[in-house]
């Protein structure tokens, strides 16, 4: 069993229906897919059972360990995402799908940007008031520097809220799934 970790920013989603409909969001298709913190693997499962070029990349041992007997032959990437080189590992367009951890979500998508030409798609459960802010149209008070940034070069969908009771341990705060993808600029 894996623990979750405060220090990591650990909430593992427990509902197999939010799982499937944040999976089911994934509109890339015939790319890799690369999944970030799949911790116990709710996402992974699925991910797996629809045959993508799929890779994960996990920071906690313990939860590599986990990934490992439960997906014997699945691509793990052992390492922190903030510190990981797409480019060196990925030649190709590729798609990015994760429950992500909220202490660390905002640099996640600074390193997106950074890769951008490369990352086509993200599809993420992140605090709901971070989603509000990314999602937020000009003139709105929630719009700020990331917003701006995401939405020069990606098209922002806020697809749907996730409340607390779904995950173990519950966060504090609501979450929800928005969906990023490349535009044409």
């Amino acid at each position: 069993m894996v623990r979750p970790k405060k220090y990591l920013g650990q909430h593992f989603l427990k509902d197999r229906n939010i799982a499937v409909k944040i999976v089911d969001s994934l509109q890339s298709t015939g790319m890799p897919v690369l999944e970030i913190g799949p911790g116990t693997g709710i996402l992974t499962e699925l991910l797996i059972k629809k045959e993508y070029d799929f890779s994960v990349i996990e920071i906690d041992k313990e939860s590599i360990v986990h990934l490992h007997e439960r997906f014997p032959g699945l691509d793990i990437i052992e390492g922190d995402f903030l510190e990981f080189d797409l480019k060196a590992r990925f030649s190709t367009k590729l798609a990015i799908i994760g429950n992500f951890p909220y202490n660390i979500s905002s640099q996640i998508f600074f390193r997106v940007l950074d890769a951008r030409q490369q990352v086509n798609e993200v599809v993420c459960m992140i605090q709901k008031e971070v989603a509000d802010r990314l999602a937020s149209k000009e003139g709105n008070k929630t719009y700020g520097i990331l917003s701006v940034l995401l939405q020069a070069y990606y098209n922002i969908d806020y697809l749907f809220k996730v409340s607390p009771g779904v995950f173990n341990p519950p966060p504090k705060v609501n979450s929800a799934v928005i969906r990023l993808r490349r535009n044409d600029n």
